[in-house]
């Protein structure tokens, strides 16, 4: 397989990276929704579900592709599609804005989004700070700037759920269909035995580790025939492939009226985004992952706080005016973005 993609040209490395992202998609938002009906057929607690399983089951393409870039030893499709992942997801929200009644930050009432935004700042602060030192701490060939990231993980975890103990925060969640519109891959899990249910879930997440080692070689590919780099190829196209469950989620929920639900999900997927780092770290022999990163993760770090900012300050200003249908903060954050493609691609 490896041998046959290295030898593509630039239209087939294409289909093969566009039908290895529609097989991300598909399974993913559909492994998503299994694991949530598989919560209630078990009658485990919607907290352990999400905090175990329907976490890993939306980040699964972000994890297949990372794991399948760190074993290929390729640093900068590995940081550049996590860092990349986070500016990226974050304007999901502005896409999901559009079928808001009124701004999508209008909506959270509790602090617990504030504080998980703030934790999701902390942590990117720290993993810039680490990278710019250029991790002076190590381990054999792990860099201690990884361990501290996964420690300043848990340490959030525990902070939001000892925070709000009635809300029981888990870093993923999906929105209850009662009430709305269904959502395609939902499917009728209610009439599907349990063994059926697990067989698919186990299909689901074999098709993602496959289509997600398809995208990261198909990248590489596309990366060599169009002379573009690594780096910016995972901080775009990569980028945007693995983040395609969370558009569909965040889509679902909004159309449900789950809106705050919305916004939980991106930040917290975007906080696992970040704690990968450490098992890529665990499987890139040449030395600890973050040493000598590209400028492009850098800045990945850097647009990824300034969103995530704004974000911030539109939770807390209320009234806010709006640009169409979406509001002023979604409508800065979808041009930040748009600007990183822009700057990637300045310093590739």
């Amino acid at each position: 397989m490896f041998d046959a993609l290295s030898q593509l040209g630039l239209l087939p490395a294409a289909a093969v990276f566009f039908l290895s992202a529609l097989g991300v998609w598909v399974s993913g938002a559909r492994l998503a929704y299994l694991a949530d009906a598989l919560s209630d057929e078990l009658h485990l607690s919607k907290s352990l579900i999400g905090l175990l399983l329907l976490a890993t089951a939306t980040s699964l393409p972000e994890i297949a592709t990372t794991l399948a870039a760190a074993l290929r030893q390729n640093q900068a499709l590995v940081l550049n599609n996590l860092y990349g992942g986070v500016a990226l997801q974050t304007a999901i929200l502005a896409v999901a804005d559009y079928w808001v009644r009124g701004a999508i930050t209008y909506y959270p009432r509790r602090m617990t989004h504030i504080l998980e935004a703030l934790l999701l700042v902390g942590l990117l602060s720290v993993t810039l700070i680490l990278a710019t030192l250029g991790e002076q701490v190590s381990f054999g060939w792990i860099g201690g700037g990884s361990l501290v990231i996964a420690v300043f993980y848990a340490g959030g975890i525990w902070l939001l759920r000892a925070h709000d103990p009635e809300g029981d925060w888990v870093p993923v969640d999906l929105p209850d269909e009662a009430g709305g519109e269904a959502w395609p891959f939902r499917g009728s899990d209610d009439e599907k035995s349990l063994t059926r249910m697990i067989v698919e879930t186990a299909i689901a997440a074999g098709a993602i580790l496959v289509c997600g080692l398809g995208l990261v070689l198909s990248a590489e590919q596309l990366a060599r025939t169009t002379g573009l780099s690594d780096g910016f190829v995972g901080v775009s196209l990569l980028a945007a492939a693995t983040s395609l469950p969370e558009l569909t989620t965040s889509i679902a929920a909004v159309r449900l009226g789950a809106y705050t639900l919305a916004i939980s999900n991106i930040f917290g997927s975007n906080l696992i985004m970040l704690v990968l780092v450490l098992p890529a770290d665990l499987l890139y022999r040449p030395g600890p992952i973050l040493r000598d990163m590209e400028t492009s993760g850098i800045l990945a770090l850097g647009f990824g706080i300034l969103v995530t900012v704004i974000y911030l300050v539109g939770m807390v200003i209320r009234r806010k005016p709006r640009i169409g249908r979406i509001g002023l903060d979604s409508a800065l954050v979808f041009l930040v973005f748009l600007t990183s493609l822009v700057a990637y691609y300045a310093v590739s």
